[in-house]
This record gives C-alpha cells, sequence and structure tokens, in this order.
C-alpha cells in the first residue's frame, strides 16, 4: 500500500460554488495508484467542500440561494461577529456541508459519476485563497 498527500490552493471570488475538480483529476492520476481512496479535507471554518452537477449552473445558482435564505447575513440573529456580517453565516453554512470528501480511485481515477464535479464552496463574501489538503491512499 502506499499514500501520497499535497495540499491544493483554490482562489475563489467570494462566495458561491468554485469547481476544481481538474485540479483534483490531475493530481490523483499522476501518482502511481490504481486502486484507492482519495480524501480532500479543507483547512478553513469558512469554506467546505462538495461533490455536485457541473453540467447546468442553476444548480449551483439554487444551492447557493437556499443557503443564503438558510443563514441569512443578519445581524440581529447572531453573537459572533469578530471579522463581519458574513462570518457566522458562513460558519453555519461550513457546519451544514462538508469539510471532507472521500472519492474512490478507480483505473487510476477518481471514480466521479458523468455530471459530477469537486467544488469548493466558498461562504465569505470576499474573495480567498483556500488550500485543500489531499490524501491518497492505495496500490
Amino acid at each position: 500500500m502506499r499514500q501520497f498527500a499535497t495540499v491544493l490552493r483554490v482562489r475563489t471570488r467570494g462566495r458561491g460554488l468554485t469547481e476544481f475538480t481538474d485540479a483534483v483529476v490531475a493530481w490523483a492520476s499522476a501518482q502511481p495508484i490504481e486502486t484507492g481512496l482519495l480524501t480532500l479535507f479543507c483547512r478553513h471554518t469558512s469554506a467546505s467542500l462538495l461533490i455536485q452537477e457541473n453540467a447546468a449552473p442553476a444548480v449551483r445558482d439554487d444551492l447557493e440561494a437556499f443557503f443564503e435564505a438558510l443563514a441569512p447575513e443578519d445581524m440581529s440573529r447572531y453573537a459572533h461577529d469578530d471579522e463581519g456580517p458574513d462570518d457566522m453565516p458562513a460558519h453555519i453554512r461550513a457546519a451544514l456541508t462538508n469539510v471532507s470528501l472521500s472519492i474512490p480511485v478507480i483505473g487510476g481515477r477518481p471514480a466521479l459519476g458523468a455530471w459530477q464535479g469537486i467544488y469548493l464552496f466558498e461562504h465569505r463574501r470576499a474573495p480567498h485563497l483556500r488550500e485543500i489538503a489531499a490524501h491518497l491512499i492505495g496500490d
């Protein structure tokens, strides 16, 4: 059994979904593992990871609108405001989604479905450079 690790960096444009499937597939495919498990871990408390449809942009728009309604920027609702009015809603959104993903690797590639993409879900308004720890284990 072999294992490999790296840190992928994803630059966001602010709140919303940023696809980084190509970077994940390129890195995983470059490792000498045919069958294994890829783990991705978001190293931030105000962003998260999703596997979501990558064909219809309306899916991303609807997800963003849903989370805006679920955890709105309304300072009267929250005590925590250390980094501004979008901080606590960002923590709530991250708590309700995933900060890690496990993806099987089959034939040397992540076994994603035809319409699946890997996204960083930025929950803050400002652009950020986010770090995703990637770990691949297998044969």
